[in-house]
């Protein structure tokens, strides 16, 4: 299901990609060339074949690895891809971690205070980071706690003057700490707290409302008053009764909304110029360079397949029932 996935969505995109109201051949060749330079660049570029020969052959290429050649940026897509991809994979994973242990945090903290004034306070903060659109809470937080206040980067993932860390997994806080440089790690974390901050501050809304519904279900339910009566502390009757079983609809959602945190990061990244495939896409777009979007599109399809496949697999660890039903099927 996964490469049927990656191919319709490929065909998809592929196909919107023809609609664009541009000239591939006559960006690739310049405002200075002439009809017969854009003609046979057209047909250098295979532009000038029936679209499902033009997909047959980017198909083909797929199996090797080649996703085209970038006319921005005059490099193979894959090489791009590769050179952008570590900045929003930590940006998003970085986001995702903190959005699971606030989300559910925020959510049990609701549940366990329900109709208080801490339930009612978690309530509405949510519903209020849940109606602020992500480009407007980005704007908002670069202008005050960037502009006005200066507590925060304004941008980029390092001060301009400051060299990254030796290159080991691309992502900075990682390959900061494995160099030992604290001062390194401190000002990337630094750097990554407002966009990350903007990327989940309306996720959290909803894992925690879905968080705390779910375990205001289970904290009713006859077999956590029995728990309650045989003594067991009642840590142990929320943490490891109550949550883990009202976890299973609070995953799904988990990996539905990375496909949300993806698609967030093109703006995110564009608002705090982070330099990952976010900003790559949006100046491709901006270029009619549709060959990077196809190469993009793919490879946060591949992402989201992937972890919501990861996604899945944690459901018999939370409920074993998942796993005897699907030995009896």
């Amino acid at each position: 299901m996964a490469i049927l996935t990656l191919i319709g969505v490929t065909a998809l995109i592929f196909v919107m990609a023809q609609v664009i109201p541009a000239d591939p051949a006559r960006i690739a060749a310049g405002p200075g060339a002439g009809k017969a330079q854009v003609e046979a660049l057209r047909q250098a570029m295979g532009l000038d074949r029936p679209v499902p020969e033009q997909f047959l052959r980017y198909l083909s290429g797929l199996t090797r690895l080649d996703l085209g050649r970038s006319i921005r940026t005059q490099q193979p897509v894959l090489n791009d891809i590769v050179q952008f991809l570590p900045a929003s994979l930590e940006l998003i994973f970085f986001s995702f971690a903190i959005y699971i242990v606030l989300g559910l945090s925020l959510g049990v903290l609701a549940a366990v205070n329900h109709n208080n004034a801490v339930d009612l306070m978690i309530r509405v903060g949510s519903i209020v980071a849940f109606a602020v659109p992500i480009y407007v809470l980005g704007l908002w937080l670069q202008y005050g706690l960037y502009f006005q206040l200066d507590w925060f980067p304004g941008g980029g993932r390092l001060d301009i003057l400051t060299s990254p860390p030796p290159h080991v997994t691309g992502f900075y806080l990682i390959d900061s700490l494995w160099a030992g440089n604290l001062p390194l790690f401190f000002e990337a974390l630094h750097h990554i707290a407002l966009p990350a901050l903007t990327l989940l501050l309306g996720l959290i809304a909803v894992a925690t409302r879905l968080t705390r519904a779910g375990m205001l279900t289970e904290l009713r339910s006859k077999y956590i008053q029995v728990a309650r009566l045989k003594g067991l502390p009642e840590r142990t009757v929320i943490i490891k009764h109550a949550l883990r079983n009202s976890l299973i609809p609070v995953v799904t959602l988990m990996g539905l909304q990375f496909g949300y945190l993806i698609g967030g990061a093109v703006i995110v990244e564009t608002i705090f110029q982070w330099p990952g495939i976010g900003l790559y896409l949006f100046r491709a777009i901006s270029a009619f360079d549709y060959v990077p979007v196809i190469g993009v599109t793919l490879i946060v399809t591949f992402i989201f397949v992937t972890v919501n496949l990861l996604l899945d697999l944690i459901y018999p660890l939370l409920d074993p029932r998942i796993a005897v039903w699907g030995e009896r099927r």
